[in-house]
């Protein structure tokens, strides 16, 4: 099937720098609007109830303004459930039975970003073919000139039961005498994943825990491992979390405060999976940008890796598919289907600790289960996401990379869904092969792509 080309929808949802396009309050308006059109579609005879979450950032609550006037206009439900992490949202939709969730967030984006995440009734990220007829009626609809009165709006507090959902994933005092150093990254977690842990009875020194909207993944959270790793090492702690800006990911220290790749987490926690009878069909959902170590690491204890495309929507939609009970990205998105049905940075590091507690290991040993290919990576600013086969001396530096690598390693060169970058890594046995054939990509991006 031809792939679906989008006009404002990326990987994840929409998303831009405030006060620009699509990022700018008219064309929310337009955007919720055309939402409350494709709901009356999908759920005719009753008002759509819309609930609406966001992140701490300072342009959260004009962006649920906006939206929720074109909402309101056509006559759908809005309920404003306030900070949280983006799993609660379709969490709190399925309690509800709500039509519709919308989290407002940029993620790890910094603090001039913003954008929109969306899920059905079902709690589930939109597929290709719902984003594309939301697009249409983007394009087709105008919400009416004068404005609905926000007094409308109603309000809900989910982030309580959110916790107590989470606090019972483990047994009580599970967590007594462990130290966890956590960096919330002045995100939506602050208020959710410091919490939990306590609860879990857990010494917790915290780091980033203000949701300041001015500073939210700011020299902090998941974008900035080295601030968590130093934390770890000051602290003497067993296990490091960080978080991205709406809690959707988790990167992890070890206890010596050495960073955890995303694909030993993958690794590690499927294999703990296998050990234990709990990942179904034995299989664990990754994407094309994890390591063949995985695969290597899995097979070796009778298991075997699912690849899709980038995205956690794309994760969930296979392990829904094949009815399996574990995947994620190497980016930091872990899914656990059967607790919840988008990437959960809390999840994920509970269900890390409940290994680490099992095994009675520490973290920094159980690393060593999945030995990863070297791989180099590099994200490049870009002017325009030209097609590849517009490019030839680009085109010609991949095809030379992956022959060069053809049997012993692989070569991935792909646009971010969400930025003006090109992502490029190459993976294999030899380092110092590995930097000329990305040396050369990325002198061939620089000259026909203008990339920085």
């Amino acid at each position: 099937m031809e792939p679906v080309h989008f006009r404002y929808f990326g990987t994840d949802g929409i998303r831009g720098v405030f006060g620009e396009a699509p990022m700018d309050p008219p064309f929310l308006r337009r955007l919720g609007y055309a939402l409350a059109r494709h709901l009356v579609l999908l759920h005719p005879g009753r008002p759509a109830q819309v609930l609406i979450g966001r992140d701490p950032r300072l342009s959260g609550p004009e962006i649920l303004r906006a939206l929720a006037e074109g909402l309101l206009a056509a006559g759908c439900r809005v309920v404003d459930v306030g900070v949280v992490p983006t799993p609660a949202v379709p969490e709190a939709l399925l309690e509800r039975h709500a039509e519709f969730g919308i989290m407002i967030t940029a993620s790890h984006n910094p603090p001039s970003d913003n954008g929109v995440k969306f899920f059905d009734h079902r709690g589930l990220k939109l597929d290709d073919a719902a984003e594309a007829e939301i697009e249409a009626w983007i394009d087709r609809v105008q919400p009416p000139p004068s404005a609905p009165a926000l007094s409308e709006l109603e309000t809900a507090d989910v982030l309580e039961s959110y916790r107590m959902r989470r606090t019972a994933m483990l047994p009580p005092h599970a967590l007594d005498g462990w130290v966890v150093a956590i960096d919330c990254g002045h995100g939506a977690t602050c208020a959710t994943t410091p919490e939990v842990f306590r609860r879990h009875g857990a010494d917790v020194r915290a780091r980033g825990a203000n949701p300041d909207g001015a500073l939210i993944n700011t020299d902090s959270g998941s974008e900035h491992p080295e601030n968590l790793a130093a934390l770890v090492r000051a602290s003497g702690a067993r296990l490091g979390i960080a978080h991205d800006g709406d809690g959707a990911r988790l990167v992890v220290c070890d206890e010596t405060g050495a960073l955890v790749d995303g694909d030993e987490l993958l690794g590690l926690l499927a294999l703990h999976g296998l050990r234990t009878g709990t990942l179904r069909q034995n299989l664990v959902i990754a994407t094309i940008q994890s390591n063949l170590g995985l695969d290597r690491a899995l097979e070796a204890a009778g298991g075997r890796v699912v690849r899709v495309p980038v995205g956690d929507r794309q994760v969930l939609h296979k392990l829904l598919e094949l009815d399996t009970a574990f995947g994620g990205e190497n980016s930091g998105h872990f899914i656990f289907p059967d607790v919840s049905r988008c990437g959960d940075g809390l999840l994920a590091a509970l269900q890390l600790a409940r290994v680490m507690r099992d095994t009675a290991r520490p973290l920094s040993e159980l690393r060593k289960e999945v030995a990863l290919l070297p791989q180099l990576t590099v994200n490049l600013r870009v002017l325009a996401k030209k097609p590849f086969e517009e490019l030839p001396l680009f085109s010609e530096s991949l095809r030379f990379a992956e022959a060069a690598l053809r049997g012993r390693g692989r070569v991935l060169a792909r646009y971010s869904g969400t930025e003006k970058k090109l992502r490029l890594l190459v993976e294999g046995p030899a380092p110092r092969e590995l930097e000329t054939l990305l040396g050369t990509l990325k002198l061939a991006a620089t000259r026909e792509l203008g990339a920085s």
